[in-house]
């Protein structure tokens, strides 16, 4: 899966082994090295079970004050709307 999203810069420090197995088996996909690495991170991401992915930590950083939030969300959102 190639992105066509913009990339960010990384630096990392591989030991000689796993450099070597990376450049053959790029070669052998005919990819560069940072497409394996991206590739590899896909997968990773992947396995992460879902109640650890880091993106439930945003859940329940507010707190509204209202009881019935989740429920009547759509009302709470249109009422200033409608008052103008």
């Amino acid at each position: 899966m190639i992105s066509t999203l913009a990339k960010s810069p990384l630096q990392v420090y591989l030991r000689q082994d796993q450099m070597d197995s990376l450049r053959v088996l790029s070669k052998r996909q005919d990819v560069s090295l940072s497409e394996l690495v991206r590739q590899s991170v896909d997968r990773l991401l992947l396995e992460i079970p879902l109640q650890d992915d880091p993106l439930w930590d945003v859940v329940n950083l507010g707190h509204s004050g209202l009881g019935d939030l989740a429920a009547e969300h759509d009302r709470y959102l249109a009422e200033p709307e409608v008052s103008q």
